[in-house]
């Protein structure tokens, strides 16, 4: 089938791949249409992650993510976004089956929500998967390092580059991906002077979570770094605004107020028939 590269997808993540070595990517998740109106005067990047499942589904990891609900996510997120690069995250189990597999969600994800690139996991063991997907004109993130959907192959939340077979692994990975044409990679959780290394070695941008600040860029997931998240924090996140007491605050309030009958007042009822909403 013929390419599927829209010159609006080019354009922003070509810009995105000049950034390397400048200043630096600034990237957040987003999955709704307020919160995609709220960043993107301040990002550079929008990444509609699979964390998703996670932050609004109530999933005990990203696996829970479907292609159905990365798809209702990113159109959400693209009628906000206006400037910003829009990145989807790959469900699990949508591309690691074959290049063909990875090609048909990739092309399903782009085409219907309009979003600019697509982003999965794996270095050399998805080498492959990545140029099929780029070959079709689609642009790919890459993401190394700690990659979520393998915590359950793997046992856990594991800290990458501590031994030197997993820092060489990790070496080998992310040139893979940079050779099978990615435009970035996430770096996630993994040993800080490796992530810089990694980074030093690229001639692509290399996007840190949990990583290094050496790298071209930084993300995290908005309900992190607002401080909405209910559950366990992770040590790489900063909370800058405490929005778990706001949204409890407001809460306890307006219990109040209804329960005393003190709301609604006449401010905010219909008492005359010409009063417009």
């Amino acid at each position: 089938m013929a390419p599927v590269l829209s010159a609006e997808s080019h354009a922003r993540t070509e810009a995105i791949r000049a950034r390397k070595g400048g200043e630096p990517v600034v990237c957040l998740t987003a999955y709704t249409y307020p919160i995609a109106r709220l960043l993107e005067p301040h990002v550079d990047l929008l990444l509609v992650g699979d964390s998703v499942a996670m932050v609004l589904h109530g999933h005990d990891t990203t696996l829970g993510a479907t292609m159905e609900m990365m798809i209702l996510h990113g159109k959400a997120v693209m009628r906000g976004a206006r400037n910003a690069c829009v990145v989807v995250d790959m469900p699990a189990g949508s591309y690691e089956g074959s290049p063909g597999q990875a090609l048909a969600s990739a092309r399903r994800l782009f085409e219907e929500t309009g979003c600019h690139a697509v982003k999965l996991e794996g270095g050399t063991d998805m080498a492959d998967r990545i140029a099929a997907i780029v070959e079709a004109g689609i642009p790919v993130m890459g993401h190394i390092g700690l990659q979520p959907q393998s915590v359950e192959k793997e046992g856990g939340y594991k800290i990458k580059g501590k031994t030197d077979e997993s820092v060489a692994k990790l070496l080998e990975d992310a040139r893979a991906v940079e050779q099978a044409g990615a435009f970035s990679v996430v770096i996630e959780g993994t040993m800080e002077p490796v992530a810089a290394e990694i980074t030093r070695i690229l001639s692509i941008p290399t996007i840190g979570i949990g990583a290094s600040a050496i790298c071209d860029g930084q993300v995290l997931v908005i309900d992190d770094a607002v401080g909405l998240t209910v559950d366990r924090v992770p040590k790489f996140v900063k909370e800058y605004a405490d929005l778990r007491n706001e949204v409890a605050k407001a809460a306890m309030s307006y219990a109040a107020e209804v329960r005393a009958r003190a709301f609604p007042t006449p401010d905010h009822v219909f008492s005359k028939p010409d009063e417009k909403g």
